[in-house]
């Protein structure tokens, strides 16, 4: 298995970074793209890999924000044969709140009734390969940066989040921004022995730039320990967050845009 990401914050120097996650995921059975950053960029980079996207046959949006699956549109217009695994409430209005200003974060509705989009409603099971879940319990270790997050009732709750299980020699777990929780979500996926886990931990605000605190931190760093999982991480997990965790887990690393890692 070949993972690379195709969108994230930072580059390799030879990519273009943008605020935002792509991976591109070649396994024996499959090539995947979960999920697709804001914009053009997703097109440039894979360009640039070599990788051409036509060939993509799964894709899995991972939540409702737009850097996550802002590209919906460009991609649905030059692959016509991939299936697009979005949950159902992904399509629903999501905002971004700062100061006294909501932005709309979310995807584009319209592409909601898509023939190539399949509607998720929890747990779904792509193949023997691919099982995307949910999480059903409350977050443990929540992160405040959530907090400005919201939705037209209110506080943002991230059931439109979902998360992937790659089934293989080594399992391995994706995940995007982990609003749920990263150790929310590896409590949950404990059953399926994951050896590899990839995706972001929504510990930094790029608006505000204000982080969680030490103690938050410190809790995390010590669930995580207790897993024997190689962990790579992006997106909005913040550079200080990401260098605490680094310094406190033997096994923690960050993947920037154009790095590719096989497994």
């Amino acid at each position: 298995m070949n993972i690379t990401a195709l969108v994230e914050n930072k580059s390799d120097g030879n990519f273009n970074p943008k605020h935002g996650l792509s991976l591109y995921i070649e396994t024996e059975e499959h090539k995947i793209l979960f999920d697709l950053g804001p914009d053009g960029t997703l097109f440039e980079n894979s360009r640039k890999a070599g990788i051409d996207l036509r060939h993509v046959d799964t894709v899995i949006i991972s939540h409702g924000h737009s850097d996550h699956g802002g590209a919906l549109k460009q991609f649905l217009e030059i692959n016509h044969k991939a299936k697009v695994y979005v949950q159902r409430k992904a399509f629903e209005k999501h905002y971004s709140k700062f100061l006294f200003l909501k932005v709309n974060v979310g995807l584009d509705k319209k592409l909601a009734g898509h023939e190539q989009i399949v509607l998720v409603d929890g747990d779904y099971k792509i193949d023997e390969k691919l099982f995307l879940f949910t999480v059903k319990s409350s977050p443990k270790y929540y992160s405040t940066v959530n907090d400005a997050l919201y939705t037209v009732n209110g506080k943002d709750d991230f059931t439109h989040e979902q998360n992937l299980i790659i089934s293989g020699e080594k399992n391995v777990l994706i995940m995007g921004c982990g609003h749920s929780g990263v150790a929310t979500i590896l409590g949950e996926t404990e059953k399926y022995h994951p050896e590899v886990c990839i995706g972001g931990y929504h510990l930094f605000n790029p608006i505000s730039k204000k982080g969680v605190s030490d103690s938050l931190l410190e809790q995390i760093a010590k669930d995580m320990s207790r897993y024997d999982i190689k962990f790579y991480t992006c997106h909005c997990t913040g550079e200080y967050a990401y260098q605490y965790l680094e310094k406190h887990l033997c096994e923690m690393h960050y993947l920037s845009c154009g790095t590719t890692i096989s497994i």
